[in-house]
């Protein structure tokens, strides 16, 4: 899937994502890239990015790793965020890239629990930083992933 068709996905899947301005930069085999920068419909009345617009990004971040992974499996596989954690270190301003690196860590994840009846759970985070290349916000996400009945 081409960065354009899923930010196509993007758009038709979770439009409030997609109208904050949140975007799939890059996935690679090392890592996920997605940005949003700060606008109107994304801004909080302290003039910084609203939390839950990071939130999306972040875990954009990590999902499209896994839904890279879903796509290349021969089973059907159902994925779900079941807890997650944030760390808030900086006023989130202008334009924010948040970048997953758990590439590896996700096709281990497959290879050795997806054909297990219970799936696995496994974290994987996200950083955000901004264009000063300063960290503004840390999140974990624990998904969830099993092949479907």
């Amino acid at each position: 899937m081409t960065i354009r068709n899923f930010n196509r996905f993007l758009f038709l899947k979770l439009p409030s994502a997609f109208l904050c301005g949140v975007r799939l930069m890059s996935l690679n085999k090392e890592r996920a890239v997605v940005t949003v920068t700060l606008n109107f419909l994304n801004k909080n009345p302290f003039k910084s990015m609203f939390w839950a617009v990071q939130g999306m990004a972040a875990e954009l971040a990590t999902g499209a790793i896994i839904l890279s992974e879903v796509r290349s499996s021969t089973v059907p596989i159902s994925m779900l965020v079941t807890r997650n954690e944030a760390e808030f270190l900086k006023k989130a301003k202008g334009k924010i890239t948040f970048t997953c690196t758990d590439v590896a860590l996700v096709k281990n994840q497959f290879a050795k629990h997806l054909q297990s009846e219970t799936g696995t759970r496994f974290w994987m985070q996200s950083e955000g930083v901004d264009e000063q290349g300063e960290v503004v916000s840390r999140f974990r996400f624990e998904w969830s992933v099993k092949a479907k009945d």
